[in-house]
C-alpha cells in the first residue's frame, strides 16, 4: 500500500528519526591513565638536574599559555565549593556521572510495545491498528488537532482513541507516539488521563517529545510533584527555566529544601522566571521539609494566566485573582472543573464547559451537585441549582420534574452551558413518564436522555414525536435500526419547522441520514439540492476517512474523524464533513457513536 503524506497548514511534513545507542559497560570514573599509573623513571648517574623554567614562561623566558580549567571525566568543569554546597545530592551524583539511565531495576521495567491505559478487552482499540501506518500521517494527525472539537460524542470518541494501549506506527519511536497523545489529550482538556498515558512510560524511556507532553499535563492537573522522577532521571538534560523551577522543587520535596530554596532564589536573582510565578513556587517548595519560609503573594500588576502559575495558584490553595481569569482560555475551566483542591461553587461553573465538552460524565455532574447540596455552607445561585437538580429527580410529581429541569436548562449562561445542564439531567429526563403532555418538552427531553446515550429510553417517546419534527428528527438518526428508509415527505416537513440560520439543522438531518444509510436515495438528492449542498464532493481529508474505512481501521478513522470535528461551535461543522464522520464510523463498527454525533448535530446545529 502506497504510503500517504498528510499536508497541514500547506506544509509538508517531514520525517526524523532519533538513534539512542547503549553503554556496553560501566564506564571507569578515573581520568585516563590512572587505571595503570606508571612509575617514574630512575634518574640516571651524572644526569645533570633539569631546571625548571618559571610558572607562566618558557625554557627562555618566553610567555606560556595558561593551562586549560580542570574537567571532571565527563567533561564538565569542576565546580566550586561554593557551587558544590548547594547542589543537591541528585546534582552531585549527575555531576559525577553516578545517575543511572533508569530509576528501576531492569525486571521493573515496562516494556514499550503497547503504551496506554485502555486494552481492547476493556472498550479500547486493537493495538496494532496503527503499526502499518505511515508514521509521518500518524503524528501530523496528533499534532495537527488543535483539541476542541464541535460534539461532546466526538470528543469522547477521540479520547478513547487516544487512551488506547496502543503498538507505535513502524519508525516511531513509542515514547514519541505517548506523548503525542498525551499532548493532545492535554490540548483537549483531559489532562488527567494525559497523565496516565505519560505514566505508562518509564523515566529512562523518555524522549523531548514526551517529557514536553508530561510537563503540560503535571501542569494541567497541578500535579507539581508527579513530575519529579523524570527530573530525577533527566537531571541536567534540559536548561529551560521551567524545568530548572521544577527540578528546585522536586529537591525540596525530595528531603533537600535548602538547596532547593537556594535554587529558587538564585534563578528570581537572574530574574529566570516572572516574579509572581517564583513567589508562588517558593512557598509550594517552602511547604516541604524543615526549610518553611513565609512567602507573601503579591499580585499587583498580574494581569494574564500561565498554565504552570495557575497550577501553583491552586496547589498551595489559593484562587487566581478575578482580573487575571477575565480574559484566560477555556482549558483553565477545564482544568478548573476536576480539580479537587478548588471550591465547589468554582468546580460547578466550570463544570458547564466540561460537561458541553464530554469530559464530564452525567453522573460525574450530579455527583457534583450532589456535594453542593449537602453543604450547608454554600447559598445563592448553585444551591438553588442543586435543589433544582433534586427536585429535578425526586419531585413530588412529573409537572414539578420537568418544571425543575427546563429551570436548570434555562438558566444556562449560553447554549454551550445549556447543553451542560442537558447532560446533567439526563438520568432525571429518563425517569419522565411517556405522556403528551410534555410536547413543548419534548426536544430538550429527547436531546438530554441522548447526552448520555440513553437511546432507548428516548425512543419511548417516539409515539409522541410528530412526523417532520425535531424530535422525530433526533430519534430517526439516534434509533439502532430504522425498518424504512426517511421520504420526502418528512424532510420537507422537517425544512418547514427548522428555525436555525441558513437551514443548518436541515443540513444536518441530511448528512446524518445519508450516512447512515437512512434516507430514500431520489429524496435524499432533491433534499440535498433544495438545500444547495453536495455530499458527493471530495477533499484530500474525505479521501483519507474513506480509505481509512476501506480498510476497517476504526482507530486511524476516529483520529480522522477528530481532525475534522474541530471547531468552537457547530457553525465550524459542514455537511459534507458530517456526512463522511457518519458513513465511516458507521462502516467501521462505531455506529453507536455515529449515531449519537448525527443526533447531536441535529440537537445543537
Amino acid at each position: 500500500m502506497k504510503r500517504i503524506l498528510l499536508l497541514t497548514g500547506g506544509a509538508a511534513l517531514a520525517l526524523t528519526s532519533a538513534f539512542v545507542a547503549a553503554q556496553d559497560s560501566p564506564e571507569s570514573l578515573l581520568p585516563p591513565g590512572f587505571e595503570k599509573p606508571k612509575a617514574p623513571p630512575a634518574p640516571s648517574p651524572g644526569s645533570t638536574p633539569v631546571v625548571q623554567p618559571i610558572p607562566g614562561q618558557g625554557s627562555g623566558g618566553a610567555p606560556v599559555a595558561k593551562s586549560a580549567p580542570r574537567t571532571l571525566p565527563n567533561g564538565q568543569k569542576i565546580p566550586t565549593l561554593k557551587e558544590l554546597e548547594a547542589m543537591t545530592p541528585d546534582q552531585l551524583d549527575e555531576l559525577l556521572g553516578l545517575k543511572p539511565k533508569f530509576d528501576m531495576p531492569a525486571a521493573a521495567r515496562r516494556s514499550m510495545k503497547r503504551v496506554g491505559v485502555l486494552a481492547e478487552d476493556e472498550g479500547g482499540f486493537p493495538a496494532g491498528s496503527l503499526g502499518k501506518q505511515d508514521p509521518r500521517l500518524v503524528m501530523a494527525l496528533l499534532d495537527g488537532n488543535k483539541g476542541r472539537m464541535v460534539s461532546r460524542w466526538g470528543h469522547i470518541l477521540l479520547r478513547r482513541a487516544l487512551v488506547s494501549r496502543m503498538d507505535a506506527p513502524a519508525g516511531m519511536n513509542p515514547a514519541d507516539f505517548a506523548g503525542g497523545r498525551a499532548a493532545l489529550l492535554v490540548r483537549m482538556g483531559e489532562g488527567r488521563l494525559a497523565r496516565a498515558v505519560v505514566q505508562d512510560v518509564d523515566a529512562g524511556n523518555y524522549t523531548e517529545k514526551l517529557t514536553d507532553a508530561a510537563m503540560q499535563s503535571y501542569a494541567f492537573t497541578a500535579d507539581i510533584v508527579g513530575i519529579c522522577p523524570v527530573t530525577t532521571v533527566i537531571g541536567g538534560g534540559r536548561k529551560d527555566a521551567d524545568w530548572r523551577v521544577l527540578r528546585a522543587i522536586c529537591a525540596s520535596f525530595q528531603g533537600d529544601g535548602a538547596a532547593g530554596m537556594g535554587q529558587l532564589d538564585r534563578m528570581m536573582a537572574e530574574g529566570a522566571w516572572p516574579k509572581i510565578d517564583l513567589l508562588l513556587a517558593q512557598k509550594f517548595a517552602g511547604a516541604a521539609g524543615k526549610t518553611r519560609r513565609a512567602v507573601k503573594i503579591e499580585w499587583d500588576g498580574v494581569k494574564d494566566m500561565t498554565p504552570w502559575r495557575y497550577a501553583l495558584t491552586i496547589a498551595v490553595g489559593l484562587e487566581p485573582p478575578p482580573e487575571t481569569m477575565k480574559d484566560a482560555p477555556r482549558r483553565y475551566a477545564l482544568s478548573a472543573a476536576t480539580a479537587p483542591m478548588l471550591g465547589l461553587e468554582t468546580r460547578a461553573k466550570a463544570a458547564d464547559r466540561a460537561g458541553a465538552a464530554g469530559i464530564l460524565s452525567s453522573a460525574a455532574m450530579v455527583d457534583l451537585y450532589s456535594q453542593i447540596y449537602a453543604d450547608e455552607g454554600i447559598k445563592g445561585e448553585w444551591a438553588a441549582a442543586a435543589d433544582a437538580l433534586r427536585n429535578a429527580y425526586v419531585g413530588a410529581s412529573p409537572a414539578d420534574r420537568i418544571k425543575a429541569m427546563q429551570g436548570l436548562w434555562d438558566g444556562a449562561a449560553d447554549p454551550e452551558s445549556r447543553y451542560a445542564r442537558q447532560v446533567l439531567t439526563a438520568y432525571a429526563a429518563a425517569r419522565m413518564p411517556v405522556s403528551g403532555d410534555y410536547a413543548k418538552e419534548l426536544p430538550d427531553l429527547i436531546a438530554s436522555m441522548l447526552t448520555a446515550g440513553l437511546d432507548q429510553n428516548a425512543l419511548k417517546w417516539a409515539p409522541q414525536a410528530d412526523s417532520g419534527s425535531l424530535a422525530w428528527g433526533m430519534l430517526a438518526l439516534a434509533a439502532p435500526q430504522r425498518a424504512q428508509p426517511v421520504d420526502g415527505g418528512a424532510l420537507n416537513s422537517f425544512y418547514g419547522n427548522d428555525p436555525s440560520d441558513g437551514y443548518r439543522k436541515s443540513q444536518f438531518l441530511l448528512a446524518g441520514l445519508a450516512g447512515l444509510g437512512r434516507v430514500d436515495d431520489a429524496a435524499a438528492k432533491d433534499f440535498a439540492d433544495k438545500l444547495d449542498i453536495d455530499l458527493g464532493r471530495q477533499t484530500a481529508w474525505t479521501r483519507l476517512i474513506e480509505r481509512a474505512a476501506d480498510l476497517n481501521n476504526a482507530e486511524l478513522v476516529a483520529l480522522l474523524a477528530g481532525l475534522g470535528m474541530q471547531g468552537d461551535s457547530w457553525e465550524k461543522m459542514t455537511p459534507l464533513h458530517l456526512y463522511h464522520i457518519v458513513a465511516t464510523l458507521n462502516r467501521v463498527g462505531l455506529g453507536a457513536e455515529a449515531r449519537m454525533i448525527a443526533a447531536e448535530a441535529v440537537a445543537r446545529g
